[in-house]
């Protein structure tokens, strides 16, 4: 059934164009997530489509009753049913004093609990902890409407999603699938321009290269000598004339087809930030950071008890728990340097959380990011440009940016700092995934030691080579990935093993086929290829 239906879509902030919509249909029975970059227009596109907001030009018809989880405004009704209230361990009374966490699941319970056919959500598990994150995946796949959700989180949008709308440069796409389709589907369109853009170039030469010999032939046909006679120079110049005539008349074909060519533009790329040593020196200390018999408490409430870790050098680490159990006070009494916890002396420590002020306002981005930096300025430039600051945008000043902006900013500045460990709080909140994505990529490549908390499941998948889990007052390690600690291998079942095993069989042959979607290939090949790789996307599905 048709829920949603957008024509001629045109909406301005001041002169800028934010959305341009022809036409969008959206139907019933769907879970859609909405992609984007940071002021891209997801928001907006939401609101237009919840009647929140009216568009310049064009028109929205919504179909039936709908409810919206807001990311920032505060519910009108202030009380949950008891039952929603013992589902998601939160009051069933709103009060402004309950973390960001449970007033995030106040507002999804509270327009849930309605049962309207139709749910938009922006930002849905936004400062909500993992565990409560998988509550909230269960609850909105329990739900029998459609959701059309705004996320930067890529397991909730593989969990949950069965369409991705992606907002770029004020244009809508639809794909199929979850986020992880989407993005295998964004791969196989660049391989397949990359391609495209190859074999243009190619037949553009080739066809420049059979104009300009056609040309040369042309000008070479010599005049008649004037020896000859009258009659055999007649002849000549017939049969020459006539060559050159024809040879001119296919290097005038050849340029109309060299204008007729379809143009096939370079698809963008972005280069790999690899961060090297350079001019930072690295500790050679083994454990950076560790306690013995740590304790901590708050207003009464046992926070650490007798708990115990160690950091060692060039790890990974992250810390998981639930709100309220430690982990940014344990990041604190590192960073104060608290007298139960031993830091080596040849740590030298980068921190980031988003509320840090450490940009100077009138200073242009560049001049920010370079002021303390060890790197050149041309791998500063490309940080930034991998952040979306491209250009002449490296001038702005710091005083101008966005809260988004600022906090990239920031990121890049620390990174490129003189340190040799580097600790995170949340740096992923607010984020959009392609900046999310940049980020990840350089703490993957990023060579020294690394202690961070988040609620991002992909990011700490991504990222982390061991955890440590705040547990009964405890902080225990488990060394491995974010995985290992969520299913030890002792725990795992014959049944998961193999369907992890099969996952990776199919996501292998998933890489084979796309490769060879972006060679030269018949049709009967590609259709057959493309079938395939279907096939593949709804097996992968399938296992979830």
């Amino acid at each position: 059934m048709l829920l949603i239906e957008l024509k001629d879509i045109k909406k301005y902030y001041g002169i800028r164009l934010i959305l341009d919509i022809p036409e969008l249909k959206l139907y019933s029975g769907e879970c859609i997530g909405i992609l984007g970059s940071n002021g891209s227009g997801k928001t907006t596109l939401l609101d237009l489509m919840a009647k929140k907001l009216e568009p310049d030009e064009g028109t929205v018809n919504l179909y039936d009753k709908s409810g919206y989880i807001f990311q920032l405004k505060h519910p009108l009704e202030k009380a949950i049913s008891p039952k929603w209230a013992s589902k998601l361990s939160i009051p069933d009374k709103w009060s402004d004093t309950m973390s960001g966490g449970e007033k995030t699941k106040f507002k999804i319970a509270l327009e849930l609990e309605k049962n309207y056919p139709l749910m938009f959500a922006d930002e849905p598990t936004t400062n909500v902890d993992i565990e409560s994150i998988s509550v909230i995946e269960e609850m909105f796949k329990a739900y029998k409407g459609t959701l059309i959700v705004i996320s930067h989180d890529r397991n909730f949008l593989d969990k949950l999603c069965t369409q991705i709308i992606e907002v770029e440069d004020s244009k809508v796409k639809i794909y199929k699938g979850n986020y992880s389709d989407y993005k295998a589907q964004k791969e196989h369109q660049k391989l397949r321009a990359e391609f495209e853009h190859e074999e243009y170039i190619k037949e553009k030469k080739r066809l420049e290269s059979v104009m300009s010999q056609t040309k040369q032939k042309s000008l070479s046909i010599k005049k008649a000598p004037k020896r000859m006679g009258n009659s055999e120079a007649r002849l000549h110049k017939m049969g020459g004339q006539k060559q050159k005539a024809k040879l001119d008349k296919i290097a005038k074909s050849v340029k109309t087809r060299i204008e007729h060519l379809e143009i096939k533009e370079k698809p963008k790329t972005q280069s790999k930030i690899h961060f090297d040593i350079q001019g930072s020196e690295k500790s050679h200390s083994k454990i950076l950071i560790e306690a013995k018999k740590l304790n901590k408490s708050f207003a009464g409430r046992v926070i650490f008890k007798d708990a115990e870790f160690a950091i060692e050098n060039g790890t990974k680490t992250a810390i998981v728990g639930a709100n309220g159990s430690g982990k940014t006070t344990l990041i604190n009494m590192i960073l104060e340097r608290d007298e139960q916890i031993k830091v080596s002396k040849t740590a030298k420590i980068g921190y980031f959380n988003q509320e840090l002020k450490i940009l100077k306002p009138e200073l242009s981005i560049i001049e920010n990011v370079m002021e303390n930096s060890i790197y050149k300025e041309d791998f500063a430039r490309l940080l930034l440009a991998r952040l979306l600051f491209r250009g002449e945008s490296v001038y702005k000043k710091a005083k101008v940016l966005s809260g988004g902006e600022l906090v990239k900013v920031s990121f890049a500045k620390i990174l490129l700092e003189d340190i040799n460990m580097l600790i995170l709080d949340e740096p992923t909140n607010y984020l959009d995934i392609s900046s999310l994505e940049v980020i990840e990529e350089a703490l993957i490549d990023y060579d020294k030691a690394l202690l961070f908390v988040s609620h991002d499941r992909k990011f700490i998948s991504s990222v982390a080579n061991q955890i440590i889990a705040i547990e009964d007052k405890k902080l225990k390690l488990y060394r491995g990935g974010y995985e290992e600690y969520l299913y030890p291998i002792n725990k795992v079942s014959n049944k998961e093993k193999t369907k992890v095993e099969e996952e990776i069989i199919l996501k292998n042959r998933m890489a084979e086929v796309i490769g060879r979607l972006s060679t030269q290939i018949s049709i009967e090949d590609k259709a057959r290829l493309d079938l395939e790789y279907n096939e593949i996307l709804n097996k992968l599905r399938a296992l979830g």
